[in-house]
């Protein structure tokens, strides 16, 4: 079992190389400039990888870049045996990453909110207080005394 310290190294490595290789080394029409490598995660036994990239444009365009991805797999593979030096090169797994998914949508979420609180805003404009600018009691003057007084 090999350490975290060396799964990272290894998961940053996989990154680079395959960022490098699909940046240069890859003609596939595909993989265009528009597929981002965004993480890399390689399990503890150094076996397995799992490569998270995004494509910037529409289901069609994520689609296609998916199956060069798959296309490209055992390219990418030697080159990573190549660069890492490791005895068991491990295998990629390539998967779409849904974080500009999920920031889409708590974009959108937050967006809801500020509209609703700029309708509470609006509606509470002039509205006034239901009951006294000051709600607590204040002792009358009679009870300050007799309180003076017993002590």
């Amino acid at each position: 079992m090999a350490d975290n310290a060396r799964a990272k190294r290894l998961a940053d490595l996989i990154r680079e190389v395959v960022a490098q290789k699909l940046q240069r080394g890859i003609k596939d029409p595909r993989l265009g400039s528009h597929v981002t490598i965004t993480d890399t995660r390689v399990t503890g036994d150094l076996r397995e990888a799992t490569v998270f990239y995004t494509v910037y444009g529409d289901d069609e365009e994520r689609a296609a870049a998916a199956a060069g991805l798959e296309s490209a797999k055992g390219v990418l593979r030697s080159e990573v045996g190549r660069a890492a030096g490791v005895k068991f090169t491990p295998t990629l797994t390539f998967v779409a990453d849904a974080l500009p998914d999920t920031a889409k949508t708590i974009e959108d979420l937050l967006d809801k909110a500020r509209q609703s609180d700029e309708k509470v805003r609006e509606a509470s404009a002039g509205a006034r207080y239901a009951g006294e600018a000051d709600p607590y009691r204040k002792p009358d003057s009679e009870d300050e005394t007799d309180g003076d007084t017993a002590e």
